[in-house]
């Protein structure tokens, strides 16, 4: 049921001084703020397509600097961040717009006002989660930072766009090479979407610093298990939680850049003017670092301010495990 992270996550840090310029080193977690990254995955290649991966983040550099690394390492040329909190402070923020390939916006009232114009508020399947705290909130506002980032990469020459969080690793499994460019450009050109399942983390220490190098087992996707393997250790999976993972369980999806493209959640993506042509990978995913550390409970709580009544906890929040 669980299995184990490619070696190549642990691999990168011992690697990242020698093929990099080290800027500094972290206060936290053993891996170097980093610079002089010599990659040209957004130079033009009929063979392998350029892809753009967009995130909403608040986290600090010890966890969007190894996440960018790695992905880039991966194969993907461009990123775009939208930043708040800690991740939109002068000291982390600077640090990342010096990195190639990396576009950091910034959410100023001039983008609140464009986004406050989107069509997106007449979306009804969107409506439930409309002028709501927390993490509804969190969820429009990831939904309207899909749309922008869908014209900023066509306008890049991006090829496929992806929204990732920062405790997410793509993990390019059944491709020829380790590469996310190279899975890609094996998809059939009249598939507009793919989709990654994802697993999530099964933590097995209280003492973790950094996740990426140190959690190595997670929990496979449903998608990805025989049925009698999926039900018959059920039980033992869940460990009494009343559902198989602890937060989302429909994976994640990149999509084709073409005309029409639409945001569908933070998970999917759609068109206006079409139904596109979805496939599943059997073998690539999405390793979910899902609460690695207490302090990512306590960061989420203190983002939102709610206050620690069930009625508040309710309001705030959209899952049982956040609300516990």
């Amino acid at each position: 049921m669980a299995v184990p992270a490619p070696s190549r996550l642990q691999a990168l840090h011992s690697s990242a001084a020698s093929c990099v310029e080290v800027l500094a080193a972290s206060a936290g977690p053993a891996f170097p703020y980093l610079r002089g990254w010599s990659f040209h995955f957004d130079a033009p290649d009929t063979h392998h397509p350029k892809v753009c991966v967009q995130t909403s983040t608040s986290a600090g550099l010890d966890q969007i600097l190894p996440w960018l690394y790695y992905h880039k390492v991966v194969g993907v040329a461009h990123f775009l961040l939208f930043v708040e909190g800690k991740a939109a402070k002068p000291s982390v923020a600077g640090v990342l717009e010096s990195i190639p390939g990396v576009k950091v916006v910034y959410r100023t009232k001039e983008l609140e006002e464009q986004q406050a114009r989107s069509r997106i508020w007449d979306e009804t399947w969107l409506s439930g989660f409309f002028y709501k705290p927390c993490n509804y909130e969190l969820f429009v506002k990831q939904s309207l930072n899909m749309e922008m980032a869908i014209v900023m990469a066509r306008e890049s020459g991006m090829d496929w766009i992806m929204h990732l969080d920062t405790d997410e690793l793509l993990y390019p499994g059944g491709a020829s090479e380790y590469s996310i460019r190279r899975l890609l450009a094996d998809v059939p050109e009249d598939v507009d979407m793919v989709i990654f399942p994802n697993y999530e983390s099964s933590v097995e220490r209280d003492d973790i610093k950094d996740p990426f190098s140190e959690v190595s087992m997670f929990k496979k996707n449903y998608d990805h298990l025989p049925k009698d393997t999926y039900f018959g250790m059920y039980k033992e999976a869940t460990r009494g939680n009343p559902n198989y993972f602890i937060t989302y369980g429909n994976g994640k999806s990149a999509a084709r850049i073409q005309d029409h493209l639409r945001p569908n959640g933070a998970h999917r993506w759609h068109n206006y003017a079409k139904s596109p042509n979805e496939i599943k990978l059997e073998e690539a995913a999405v390793l979910h670092y899902t609460y690695t550390k207490f302090s990512d409970l306590t960061s989420r709580r203190d983002r939102c301010g709610c206050k620690p009544t069930k009625e508040d906890v309710k309001r705030c929040f959209m899952l049982d495990f956040d609300r516990a």
